[in-house]
C-alpha cells in the first residue's frame, strides 16, 4: 500500500478514535447528570432504564471498536495493513474505506460468514 494511503487511513483512524472518546465522554456526562429519583412512574423509570441499558451496549461496542483501531494502528506501523490475514492478498481500497479496521478481504470475509452460517 502507498504511503499516502496508508496516511489517509491513519487519518480516518484517528478521527473515529477521537469521535468515540468524545461520544464516550458525552455519555458519562449524561449518565451523571441524570436524576434517578426523579421518575415518580414506573414507566418513565423503565423507560430510562431501558435507554441506559441501549447506551451501555453501544459503548461496549465502541470499547471493542476502539481495540480494533489500535490494532489497525499497529499493523500500519508494522506494514501489514490492507493485507487479508487469511490469504494474504491486499485488501481493496475501497473496503478499507468502509471499514478501515477490518482484517479481512472481502472474499475471505464471505467465506468466513458462509461457514458460520453452515455451523
Amino acid at each position: 500500500m502507498r504511503q499516502r494511503d496508508l496516511k489517509l487511513f491513519r487519518k480516518i483512524l484517528e478521527d473515529r478514535k477521537l469521535d468515540i472518546l468524545g461520544e464516550a465522554d458525552r455519555a458519562v456526562g449524561e449518565m451523571h447528570n441524570g436524576s434517578e429519583d426523579g421518575y415518580a412512574d414506573p414507566t418513565d423509570r423503565a423507560t430510562m432504564e431501558s435507554d441506559r441499558n441501549f447506551l451501555l451496549r453501544l459503548r461496549d461496542r465502541e470499547r471493542k471498536l476502539l481495540s480494533k483501531i489500535e490494532e489497525a494502528f499497529a499493523r500500519i506501523d508494522e506494514g501489514t495493513y490492507g493485507r487479508c490475514e487469511e490469504c494474504a492478498g491486499e485488501i481493496g481500497i475501497e473496503r478499507l474505506k468502509a471499514r478501515p479496521v477490518t482484517t479481512f478481504c472481502i472474499s475471505c470475509k464471505s467465506a468466513q460468514e458462509e461457514r458460520e452460517r453452515q455451523s
